[in-house]
């Protein structure tokens, strides 16, 4: 921290006088993005219809209440389908993440190259969402619960193989070296040394993931996936408000739940 001598006193400052002025003209440069920015966003926005929305929201609010209730009879297969396309979709993904992590992990890859194309997978799984995967699946292999499965599958890789190849090379190397000095082979010391380590943070990677790909799933429908999304879909094309309400209020009691679920059962691992 510098030291400034104001009238034969010594004065503590935050900064000397040219990291304040550095600081000050990054503070300068980034206002001025922001205007920049604003005024570009502002010629393409027609506020007309800006102004016009609490009144637009109101109106679609009045469309929307009462809710019809009794069309929530319909819509249980709906969320079965969702939370299968959640549940299935994780699963897949697990089961492709676990050897990518430990391609990806400095401390368990067999050779860099291969490190260098599970690092690929992840970052590519990681770059698209799941919806534009579920939109490019419904082309190739067509509308239905397959397509949002695979695309949920497919977002969901890069995820838990971040997250657990960096679990994986934070583990405690004194377990390895132990093992290996004992004699063990790779796999046995992934088996008991690695594994045990990395379980804790493997079980809440998979129910975090899980609990994610839930809400996920109710809007893979939008586009083709299955689930509940073709229900709401449906009742926005058709006008149908009453209808779209009650969707709402079922996907709000689904996330809800399966929120729940995962913090009890991360609790009981814990």
């Amino acid at each position: 921290m510098p030291v400034e001598v104001v009238h034969g006193v010594p004065v503590w400052r935050k900064r000397n006088r040219r990291q304040t002025l550095v600081t000050y003209l990054a503070y300068l440069l980034a206002a001025v993005a922001v205007l920049v920015a604003f005024r570009f966003i502002s010629n393409q926005t027609l506020w007309f219809f800006v102004l016009d929305a609490p009144e637009q929201v109101a109106d679609l609010i009045g469309r929307m209440l009462p809710p019809r209730w009794s069309y929530a009879n319909r819509l249980w297969r709906a969320m079965w389908d969702t939370i299968n396309i959640a549940t299935l979709g994780t699963l897949i993904a697990i089961l492709i993440s676990v050897p990518v992590a430990f391609l990806a992990a400095r401390n368990t890859t067999p050779h860099p190259l291969l490190r260098q194309v599970a690092m690929i997978i992840i970052v590519s799984s990681r770059s698209v969402n799941s919806l534009i995967w579920a939109l490019l699946l419904v082309s190739v292999i067509g509308p239905g619960l397959l397509a949002g499965v695979i695309a949920i599958a497919l977002r969901s890789v890069g995820f838990c193989s971040k997250l657990l190849f960096e679990a994986i090379e934070e583990v405690n190397p004194r377990p390895l070296e132990a093992l290996a000095s004992a004699g063990a082979s790779g796999g046995q010391v992934v088996t008991y040394g690695i594994t045990p380590q990395v379980l804790p943070a493997f079980a809440g990677i998979v129910l975090f993931r899980w609990d994610i790909n839930i809400r996920s799933s109710t809007v893979i429908g939008l586009v083709g996936g299955g689930g509940i999304g073709v229900q709401l879909n449906a009742s926005i094309n058709a006008l149908q408000w009453s209808q779209v309400s009650v969707i709402f209020a079922m996907i709000i009691v689904l996330v809800v739940v399966a929120e729940w679920v995962s913090a009890k059962v991360r609790g009981a691992i814990q």
